[in-house]
């Protein structure tokens, strides 16, 4: 590729309430609401009725959110999202941002399951789930992100390879490195 593309310009999902999702992502999270879109369009062989929020991030980027005013368009657009920590988002945020958001979902009572935090190593996360049970993941970079990342970058292909032919062993040494230096 020439070029690769210059960022994420937005990601879309369908949400079963928007007021709650507008709530979750603007009042507690943090994210403005910088656009609603509110369309009628012929899709895949009918007319469907549409409100289309976006909501801001950084770089320039949004999270978006559908809702469909026929309940048959909902169902039909909207599975339900995976109940899986492995399904998610992850949105890069700097120590004081995920501080306050940390505080904000805890202080709205969030826990367990629907908040949790780990310490990855080459970064920190939170992860809370929004009101249409997809899992958010809120990650700053370790100190040492730049080291880590040439690394991983440098055996990309080979520790793939290496996995794949069944030599499952981790190389994740940075997650553990404060328990092995005591």
């Amino acid at each position: 590729m020439a070029k690769l593309p210059s960022r994420l310009h937005h990601t879309a999902y369908v949400t079963r309430d928007l007021e709650a999702t507008r709530a979750f992502y603007e009042d507690l999270i943090g994210l403005p609401l910088i656009a609603t879109w509110c369309e009628v369009d012929e899709l895949w062989g009918a007319e469907r009725t549409y409100c289309h929020c976006f909501f801001g991030i950084g770089d320039g980027g949004a999270l978006a959110f559908f809702q469909f005013a026929n309940p048959a368009d909902q169902e039909l657009f909207g599975p339900k999202m995976p109940e899986s920590p492995f399904h998610h988002i992850a949105l890069n945020v700097d120590a004081e941002t995920q501080d306050a958001i940390e505080a904000r979902l805890k202080a709205a009572g969030y826990d367990l399951p629907n908040f949790y935090v780990l310490e990855h190593g080459y970064c920190r996360s939170i992860y809370a789930v929004d009101p249409n049970g997809m899992t958010v993941e809120f990650t700053r970079d370790a100190e040492k992100a730049d080291q880590i990342n040439a690394l991983r970058k440098a055996d990309a292909h080979s520790e793939l390879k290496r996995w794949l032919a069944g030599d499952h062993s981790i190389n994740n040494n940075f997650r553990h490195e404060d328990e092995m230096a005591a």
